[in-house]
C-alpha cells in the first residue's frame, strides 16, 4: 500500500512525459511530417528559454 502511494507521487502525468519525450530523437518508423517537427523544435525552443528565465529570476533574487 505504502508503495503505491509513493509511485503515485512520483508519476510525471502527460505533461511531464512530454518533456522527456520532446528531447528523445524521432522515431525512424514514425511518419515525418514538417508541421510536426516544427511545433516540436518551437516547443523545445520555449522550454529551455523558461528554465533559463527561472534560472536567472532565482539568481537575482538570491543576490
Amino acid at each position: 500500500m505504502a508503495n503505491s502511494k509513493i509511485k503515485e507521487f512520483f508519476q510525471l502525468g502527460e505533461l511531464g512525459n512530454y518533456f522527456f519525450r520532446v528531447f528523445q530523437k524521432p522515431d525512424p518508423n514514425k511518419k515525418n511530417n514538417i508541421n510536426l517537427r516544427m511545433m516540436h523544435g518551437i516547443n523545445k525552443i520555449s522550454i529551455v528559454m523558461f528554465l533559463a528565465a527561472i534560472i536567472i529570476w532565482i539568481i537575482k533574487r538570491l543576490a
